[in-house]
């Protein structure tokens, strides 16, 4: 595939105000479409497709972000940043919409750049398809399909990301364990549908309850888990207290009489997966036997002292050797 090059404009253009119309930064210059696409094809990972394209491209073309919207979501071009103007390309191969690229600038794109970035784009398009393919099935592979959240396998893998990261490079993170109260009674007054409907309003409040940079997981059944981008025992009682003060105003979870146990564990350098595992379900265990619709953190990695793990407790202790659900 030629060079692409890019249309030279007279001596008024080049000194045009950025911020009346965008413009080529070198119009003498050409973009080596033979090294964009070999780079290209070399990873499918969006935001490093983004990166690759925006590197070629930016040298010729005014924008501060760059941005891809399509079924998986919004992904960016590394520092991408907002700007007053988005200008909007569709992406399609063979009759199929990929989604729709911004380019975010503080002025409109003239007439002459779009055309421009419409030929550029032609060498993304496959390799976007490409990835988009690969990020779709790799989705399908690690998320649950009732609730969307990832599923187990995922957090397997990330975990044993996140202990290595913790031995490594000493950043400390916390796991969580929620399971919901009563819900067996749901399933077997209600039926699964109704069960369903359930646990999809609990994945809907768990997302409105973290911060992005925590994760959610479903196991299965009414089990699930965080993994809190922080060690702090303040901060799991904060987003555990407001979880279950979540559950407690949902309107569909009491109608149902369903609330929800929590039990979290503060990770350590020498933790593996099993270890911090089995300490953050022992709190969920405790959390359970308090009474359920409560809290309960890991007493051996409690930042501060306290007599009582039980943070937080709605109901009586339950008789002896009964059943939890």
């Amino acid at each position: 595939m030629d060079n692409v090059h890019i249309l030279t404009y007279g001596h008024t253009a080049m000194t045009q105000d950025a911020s009346t119309a965008a413009h080529f930064y070198r119009p003498t210059s050409v973009v080596n479409v033979t090294a964009l696409t070999q780079e290209l094809q070399r990873s499918l990972e969006l935001p490093t497709l983004l990166d690759i394209f925006a590197e070629h491209v930016r040298p010729h073309a005014y924008f501060t972000g760059l941005q891809l919207h399509s079924c998986l979501g919004v992904n960016e071009m590394t520092n991408s940043q907002d700007n007053a103007v988005a200008n909007r390309f569709d992406i399609e191969v063979e009759g199929e919409h990929l989604g729709r690229l911004v380019y975010l600038s503080d002025a409109t794109f003239s007439a002459a750049l779009q055309e421009q970035l419409k030929k550029w784009q032609q060498v993304l398009a496959y390799p976007l398809r490409n990835a988009l393919t690969y990020n779709r099935v790799l989705r399908l592979a690690t998320r649950d399909p009732l609730t969307g959240l990832n599923n187990r396998s995922d957090f397997n893998m990330s975990v044993e990301k996140k202990l290595e990261a913790c031995r490594r490079q000493h950043r400390p993170f916390s796991l969580m364990l929620l399971d919901l109260d009563y819900f067996k009674q749901v399933n077997d007054n209600y039926g699964h549908q109704v069960g369903d409907q359930t646990l999809q309003e609990f994945a809907t409040l768990l997302r409105q309850s973290v911060r992005a940079t925590d994760s959610i997981f479903r196991f299965g059944g009414d089990e699930f888990a965080i993994l809190i981008d922080d060690d702090h025992y303040t901060t799991n009682t904060v987003i555990a207290e407001r979880i279950q003060a979540a559950v407690g105003n949902s309107e569909l979870m009491n109608r149902y009489g369903v609330s929800c146990s929590i039990g979290f564990a503060l990770a350590q350098a020498k933790d593996v997966n099993i270890s911090l595992f089995e300490r953050a379900d022992k709190a969920l265990y405790q959390a359970k036997f308090s009474g359920r619709n409560t809290y309960q953190g890991a007493s051996e990695l409690s930042a501060v002292p306290f007599t009582s793990l039980n943070a937080h407790n709605d109901n009586q202790k339950p008789p002896k050797n009964a059943k939890i659900s």
